[in-house]
C-alpha cells in the first residue's frame, strides 16, 4: 500500500532526543456517547479487559452530550468502579456534533495516541493491540480499521444497507483516491498532535467528517496504516443513519471533490 510505503521514507521522524529517556506511550480512548445507556457498561469493560490482557498504559474518556437515557449516571457508576484514573466522564450539555466531542475530549487527555471509536459495541476493542502494533511497525501516524480489505467485513447489517456502504466507498475511492480503503470508518489510532491538526483543518459535520479527515491526513502528507476489522451492527439501541445522513454524505463528497 502505497501509504505503508512512504512512512519507511518519511522524514518527519519521531525519535527521542538524545540522552532522553522515551516516553513511555499512553493510549486515550474517546467514547463519544449519546443514548447508550445499555452498551456503555460491556465496551468499557471490554476496553478494560484488551488493555489490562495487552499491557498498554490507558485511560477512557467519555464525552456524554447530554443523553436523555441516563447514559451520563452510568459513565459516574463506571468511573467509581474503575477508578478516576483510568474512566473520566467529561460530559457535555447537549449534542454539538462528532469534531467538538474529540476536541473537547482531547482537552483532557494525557495520551500521546488517542483512540476513536464507536460506543455501540460495533467496533471490538480486541483490535486495539493490531492497531498499536501496526503503528509501531510502520511508525504511521495514522492506523485506520478497514472493513473492506483481508478479512474485514461487516455483520448484522441488511444487504440494502450493504449496498449503500459499497458503494459509498467505491465513489468516494473514485473521486477523492484518499489511499484508505475505508474512509467512512470511526475505528482509528492518531498520533495526538495529528489528530489536533487534523481536527482543526475539518469543516465538515455527520459522516462526512471521519472522510474529511483522512483526505486531509493525505493532502498533509501523514502516513497511514489498516487494520481488517469486523464491524457488528448495534445490539441495543437505534441507528443513528438516515435518509438526512446520506443526503449530508452524498453534498460533503461533492464539496470535498471541488476543494481537494
Amino acid at each position: 500500500m502505497a501509504a505503508e510505503e512512504a512512512s519507511r521514507s518519511s522524514p518527519r521522524s519521531r525519535r527521542e532526543p538524545k540522552g532522553r529517556a522515551p516516553r513511555e506511550d499512553k493510549y486515550s480512548v474517546l467514547l463519544p456517547t449519546y443514548n447508550e445507556r445499555e452498551n456503555l457498561p460491556l465496551i468499557v469493560w471490554l476496553l478494560v479487559k484488551s488493555f489490562s490482557e495487552s499491557g498498554f498504559n490507558y485511560e477512557i474518556i467519555i464525552i456524554d452530550d447530554g443523553s436523555p437515557d441516563g447514559t451520563r449516571d452510568v459513565a459516574e457508576q463506571l468511573e467509581k468502579i474503575y477508578g478516576s484514573d483510568r474512566i473520566l466522564l467529561r460530559p457535555r450539555e447537549k449534542k454539538l456534533g462528532l469534531g467538538t466531542a474529540y476536541i473537547h475530549g482531547m482537552k483532557h487527555a494525557t495520551g500521546n495516541y488517542i483512540i476513536i471509536m464507536d460506543a455501540d459495541l460495533s467496533h471490538h476493542p480486541k483490535f486495539i493491540p493490531e492497531f498499536i502494533r501496526k503503528q509501531k511497525e510502520g511508525n504511521f501516524d495514522i492506523v485506520s480499521g478497514t472493513r473492506y480489505r483481508g478479512n474485514g467485513g461487516v455483520y448484522g447489517w441488511d444487504l440494502k444497507r450493504k449496498i449503500i456502504s459499497r458503494v459509498a466507498n467505491f465513489i468516494t475511492q473514485i473521486l477523492l483516491r484518499p489511499g484508505a480503503s475505508d474512509l467512512t470508518g470511526s475505528f482509528r489510532l492518531y498520533r495526538k498532535e495529528v489528530l489536533q491538526k487534523l481536527i482543526g483543518k475539518c469543516i465538515s459535520k455527520g459522516y462526512v467528517f471521519q472522510m474529511e479527515m483522512i483526505v486531509r491526513a493525505r493532502q498533509l502528507n501523514y502516513t497511514i496504516g489498516e487494520v481488517p476489522i469486523s464491524f457488528v451492527d448495534r445490539v441495543y439501541g437505534e441507528s443513528k443513519l438516515g435518509g438526512n445522513e446520506i443526503v449530508s454524505f452524498l453534498k460533503g463528497l461533492l464539496t470535498l471533490f471541488a476543494t481537494t
